[in-house]
């Protein structure tokens, strides 16, 4: 399966049409101090990422990419962007994480609804400081006109493609590090070379933003076209996205003993015919956290169905059941040989 021309795809699901054939706004500057230095801004604005805020359309110096299987957050369509300051470039790291110099920005917005229903809710972002990352959420206005700092997170009442309201939660600034922590330092989690399609990383080798293309590149499915790669492989994307920033060695989630890793091989690490670690009333009374064959009797399965507080994996980011995302997973463990 040949992933779609990053760059394209965004455009067209994002903008639509009538924004692509709309004149640009003039680029505009990124704020590199309000980037790399402290105070925090106050406003999104204060950065310049976007020439046009509104529409998403990015300022000179800021790439659009996006990830093959991306992060489940309530069905919100998701605009990815990164920043490298001039005259740098990004690296790769062991697990394919690209590794970004200090005044690099990741930037990504949440919206829901489409054309002139679009809302723009939140807009997130990872800056590369001298003393580590710093993550903070930015809420937009009703105006849709900016999005100003929110430490403390909120709520936004909104409904969601699937037609369910719900009460969306902005988190707080110490939130981000209950996904972003490993080891004590909060880090990007997302861009990692095997979620990225390998014509766009091509791209930033081409363009000097990169030193080369990443060994292991553009490995998870492309979730639109999951029907066409095996039930393993999109289960395992799934849960290396919304799973693995918790349940790996050094997160939040270490000391329950699953490592749900595209990486990891090992069925006792992936929960096949493991007994599970303090999870409580989460068991839902089951035995296993994976049972070859039995989707019904597998706790991960369990957990990822319910909207129980306590109960729901994960316990962040979302506040609706993702079928697709539970169906891929269920498929996987009905085809594995029962033991």
């Amino acid at each position: 399966m040949r992933p779609r021309n990053v760059l394209l795809v965004l455009a067209a699901a994002s903008l639509g049409a009538a924004a692509l054939a709309a004149p640009l706004a003039a680029p505009r500057a990124v704020n590199d101090i309000a980037v790399s230095q402290t105070p925090l801004p106050g406003k999104l604005s204060d950065f310049g990422f976007f020439a046009d805020p509104l529409r998403q359309f990015p300022s000179s110096g800021v790439t659009a990419y996006r990830l093959n299987t991306p992060l489940y957050s309530d069905g919100a369509e998701k605009l990815r962007f990164l920043y490298l300051p001039e005259g740098t470039s990004a690296g790769s790291d062991g697990e394919g994480l690209l590794v970004l110099p200090v005044g690099a920005a990741l930037i990504k917005t949440f919206a829901f609804g489409e054309g002139d229903d679009r809302r723009l809710i939140e807009t997130r972002v990872l800056l590369h400081r001298a003393d580590g990352w710093t993550a903070l959420p930015y809420r937009w206005n009703d105006a849709q006109t900016e999005a100003t700092l929110a430490i403390a997170g909120g709520r936004v009442n909104l409904t969601t493609p699937e037609g369910e309201a719900i009460s969306y939660r902005v988190p707080n600034k110490n939130q981000c590090k209950e996904c972003h922590g490993v080891g004590g330092e909060v880090i990007p989690i997302g861009p990692k070379a095997r979620n990225l399609s390998t014509a766009w990383l091509q791209g930033m080798v081409t363009s000097g933003h990169l030193d080369r293309v990443p060994s292991g590149s553009d490995k998870l499915p492309v979730w639109e076209h999951r029907s066409d790669a095996e039930a393993a492989s999109v289960a395992r994307a799934y849960l290396d996205v919304n799973c693995a920033h918790c349940h790996r060695p050094g997160a939040t989630a270490s000391n329950s003993g699953l490592d749900l890793r595209w990486e990891q091989d090992d069925p006792q690490a992936l929960g096949i015919g493991k007994r599970p670690v303090a999870a409580g009333r989460g068991s839902g009374g089951l035995l296993f956290d994976v049972v070859p064959g039995k989707s019904g009797e597998s706790i991960l399965a369990h957990r990822m169905k319910s909207l129980e507080p306590g109960v729901a994996m994960p316990e962040l980011g979302k506040s609706t059941v993702d079928k697709d995302g539970v169906a891929a997973v269920e498929q996987w463990i009905r085809e594995m040989p029962s033991r």
